[in-house]
């Protein structure tokens, strides 16, 4: 990856809770719960992407 493309570092506060769950459900996918959690934010940015083109 170039500088421009490096993955950029979040600091993420979870409850215990949701924390769980998210492991719980990376686990199931085969995935790290940082996968899990990069996936899902791009699904919904894709998803969101995709309602906007269709309300124009």
């Amino acid at each position: 990856m170039t500088q421009n493309q490096e993955k950029k570092k979040v600091l993420l506060r979870l409850s215990p809770t949701l924390w769980r769950e998210l492991t719980a459900w990376a686990e199931a996918d085969f995935r790290s719960l940082n996968g899990q959690i990069e996936y899902l934010l791009t699904e919904c940015v894709r998803k969101r992407k995709k309602k906007q083109i269709q309300e124009e």
